[in-house]
């Protein structure tokens, strides 16, 4: 019997990993592919071993007049920035929330997650006209606030899950140990809802590092960031530059993915929303 068992878990570890690899397979080509030259790419059928060449990531930094390092720049500031407003907007909001429980709580945290849950097609066109007539067409800070008030609702959320499974007592303890309220929200509560902020911030890293239609409407060239350089240079007049998506995915990609390995663990509690936590 235990022999069928550990078979049976040997076969469905075997079945996981072949469904992984099967996943992960075009991410594996399109990152060997940044490594080829034009012709290995195009090589029917596909080369599987070859002498990594650095053409294409240099091809990808000197196109479009070196425009890549303005891209670059664009992701990792209007992420960075949209991101870190929106989770420390979320926290002060949650704690709130959580702590004082103001009257419909439940319906306003409804409302919120209702209106993240709205397609961002049907809410593109009144922006836009919003953004032009208030002149923030191409304004780079205008667009961090934009993703910092689409992130709000989601970390919102996961923060009010965490800090719910905190107890009262530890804010009371210190309040009666002479503590601010501030002291009691960054320096007692905030530790023990670390897990639910690196989510949080994780979360939506990849929703404003992914998101392309709001920045293409709203931002405009000189906003651009690498999604809408991706799609700016997918085709050239001799037909779809797969040397250049490939670098590009490259650099775009890889950073994310080495950021969520290390922090998987808490990406995976924030999943929860919390509810994996008693009250401590």
């Amino acid at each position: 019997m235990i022999g069928r068992r550990r078979i049976a878990s040997a076969l469905a570890s075997l079945g996981l990993w072949a469904v992984c690899a099967a996943f992960f397979m075009p991410v594996f080509w399109i990152f060997l592919a940044a490594f080829k030259t034009r012709a290995q790419i195009l090589t029917i059928p596909p080369i599987w071993v070859f002498h990594p060449s650095l053409e294409g990531l240099r091809f990808m930094v000197e196109r479009q007049a070196g425009a890549f390092w303005q891209y670059l720049l664009n992701s990792v500031m209007i992420s960075a920035l949209a991101v870190t407003i929106a989770v420390f907007v979320a926290y002060l909001a949650a704690f709130s929330l959580s702590r004082f429980k103001p009257a419909a709580t439940d319906f306003m945290m409804f409302l919120l997650l209702s209106i993240r849950m709205v397609p961002g097609a049907a809410v593109v066109l009144p922006l836009f006209m919003m953004y032009r007539s208030l002149g923030w067409i191409g304004s780079r800070w205008a667009i961090v606030l934009f993703y910092a008030m689409f992130s709000l609702p989601f970390s919102l959320w996961i923060l009010k899950g965490f800090l719910d499974g905190v107890s009262r007592r530890f804010d009371e303890a210190a309040m009666v140990d002479g503590a601010s309220r501030f002291h009691v929200m960054f320096r007692v509560v905030l530790p023990q809802v670390k897990p639910g902020v690196v989510a949080a911030l994780i979360f939506n890293m990849i929703f404003v590092w992914n998101e392309f239609l709001f920045d293409f409407i709203l931002g405009g060239e000189r906003v651009a960031t690498i999604p809408v350089a991706l799609a700016a240079g997918l085709y050239t007049s001799q037909g779809t530059d797969w040397q250049y998506i490939a670098s590009l995915t490259l650099v775009y990609t890889a950073p994310l993915m080495v950021a969520i390995f290390f922090v998987q663990r808490h990406l995976l509690l924030g999943m929860t929303f919390g509810t994996v936590r008693g009250e401590v």
